[in-house]
């Protein structure tokens, strides 16, 4: 198995809940209140000589008007037309806009070859909610090409691929664990989405449930440490790739 992080860049997000690109070099954090920074990498597998993406990222072009995902996977050695299944955690705007994307000026999809695994509740909390959050927009695009395949609850794709629906983040937000001949990578998305929510106990705003979420961080770190998985943090401002110990009931994480 091998895994690769499409690093997207770091962004600032206020309440209107747009993703505005964030230079940590260059830009004031001051010049932006009442605003999260966030770093954002989907994840590029190669399992049982299957192409796998885990989650889209924002969907953004960068300055010669290439797909910023498009670009990383060339970079890494693959072609994006090879991705053959694109596993959802949840369909917020940063891990979902990249589905699609506008090409000559008709929309399509990022990944025309692969099948889009989505859970079926999430899909229609998306649709019959309020939140900023999902853009339905995208959505139309994914369902028109009749290339989603809904899931429920916890099941497996492969026998390589298993999922579990966690709630905690939003209502039906889904992980995945990978395994290959024993090598295990494990993709908490937003349950487990920077190392450093393993070192620190605490319930975020953000999350639907966060005393759901606080639990989770808990019972996979230590599943994480007992079995040692190869965990995938999507929104590390370093280190998006890491182990766990746990060491007198603390966790540590070795940077891979």
């Amino acid at each position: 198995m091998k895994v690769y992080a499409l690093t997207e860049g770091s962004y600032s997000v206020d309440s209107s809940k747009k993703f505005i690109p964030f230079n940590p070099e260059t830009d004031n954090p001051k010049d932006r209140p009442a605003s999260l920074f966030i770093y954002v990498q989907p994840f590029l597998v190669e399992i049982a000589g299957k192409l796998i993406l885990l989650d889209t990222g924002l969907g953004y072009k960068n300055e010669a008007g290439k797909l910023v995902i498009h670009e990383n996977i060339r970079k890494a050695g693959y072609d994006p037309d090879d991705v053959s299944m694109v596993l959802m955690s949840h369909l917020h705007f940063d891990h979902a806009a990249g589905m699609v994307y506008e090409n000559d000026g008709k929309w399509q999809l990022s990944f025309p070859h692969a099948e889009y695994v989505i859970n079926r509740d999430e899909w229609e909390t998306a649709y019959s909610g309020e939140s900023a959050s999902y853009h339905t927009d995208i959505f139309d695009i994914v369902q028109r090409s009749g290339s989603i395949r809904f899931i429920e609850g916890d099941g497996a794709l492969t026998d390589q691929i298993s999922y579990e629906v966690t709630g905690g983040h939003c209502k039906y937000h889904q992980v995945f664990l990978l395994n290959e001949n024993g090598d295990k990578a494990f993709y908490g998305a937003d349950i487990l989405p920077e190392p450093e929510q393993l070192l620190r106990k605490f319930k975020a705003k953000y999350d639907y449930d966060g005393a759901r979420s606080l639990e989770l961080r808990s019972h996979y770190g230590k599943l994480a440490a007992e079995e040692n998985w190869l965990c995938l943090f999507y929104h590390a401002k370093s280190g998006a790739l890491g182990r766990v110990e746990e060491i007198d009931g603390s966790f540590k994480i070795k940077k891979v």
